[in-house]
């Protein structure tokens, strides 16, 4: 994290040396052909060439541990849920089913558990551009790169705040956390009360809440004394300028995406869980 707080991690990867637009729109689109396919081929590909993607990226391993942790327990609830309320959807997608074992009585088909696969995959394949958008994007050039592409001021620098601002407001919930928990307000393992745990966790929101809005107060303040959106146009201090390199950077990602959206409309259609 950087001293100002946002999570922009300093280096000198060719993630920190590309253009923050292409590294949004490399998001954008590894996003849409995620969501296009719900095909093991593509989801595991994806999974693999983003880890390599961030393993250039050089974010340090203690960020990309605990986000990997998350998505897993993530996955892990999102597999109950789907067993819970739907179990043999993947049956339906596939339009048949095969029988991969017996158990207690309980027959369970290889459908629904490739489907289960897939669909953690889709989501772990998410996590790698994710990671290197955030991490490796300081907030001044990518407002500022917005700006360049005919995003209104205004709006880029909202993005601006966003990236600056909600890593302190975690690190003021944290400090809130621990305060409270001096208090004995707590709601964590040492609870055992639901009821409690709720309750206890509005003594913790409502400061965050005060210390949200009072940011926002000074914030604006400042702003207003700056004269912020009286002029149509604006200077950036920080600004990222659009390279030959970046440029190549954008026709490689474009054209690896309309490679896809071929592939999902003409070849690769639909449910599949076959590797070969």
């Amino acid at each position: 994290m950087s001293s100002f707080g946002s999570p922009y991690v300093e280096g000198n990867s060719i993630f920190h040396r590309m253009n923050p637009a292409v590294k949004m729109l490399m998001f954008i689109f590894w996003s849409i052909i995620v969501f296009m396919y719900l095909d093991i081929r593509v989801s595991l590909f994806l999974v693999v060439f983003g880890s390599l993607l961030l393993y250039l990226s050089r974010i340090p391993g203690r960020i990309i541990k605990n986000l990997f942790f998350a998505v897993i327990t993530f996955n892990i609830i999102n597999v109950i849920f789907i067993i819970i309320i739907s179990p043999d959807f993947g049956i339906e997608l596939a339009g048949h089913k095969t029988v991969l074992k017996k158990f207690f009585g309980y027959q369970i088909y290889t459908e629904s558990v490739m489907y289960l696969v897939v669909l953690s995959l889709k989501y772990l394949s998410l996590l790698p551009p994710t990671i290197i958008f955030i991490f490796t994007t300081h907030p001044s050039q990518f407002a500022c790169s917005l700006n360049k592409i005919g995003v209104p001021y205004k709006l880029a620098y909202t993005f601006n705040l966003i990236f600056r601002y909600l890593p302190e407001v975690h690190i003021r919930f944290n400090t809130i956390t621990k305060a409270q928990a001096a208090r004995g307000i707590s709601f964590g393992k040492d609870e055992p009360s639901f009821w409690q745990k709720t309750k206890n966790l509005f003594c913790t929101i409502i400061p965050l809440m005060n210390f949200a809005l009072e940011r926002i107060d000074k914030i604006t303040v400042a702003m207003e004394l700056r004269s912020f959106g009286k002029k149509r146009v604006r200077t950036w201090y920080n600004e990222a300028s659009f390279t030959g390199t970046d440029a190549i950077y954008l026709l490689v990602i474009t054209t690896m995406f309309m490679l896809f959206v071929y592939l999902r409309c003409k070849v690769w259609k639909g449910f599949n869980y076959i590797l070969f």
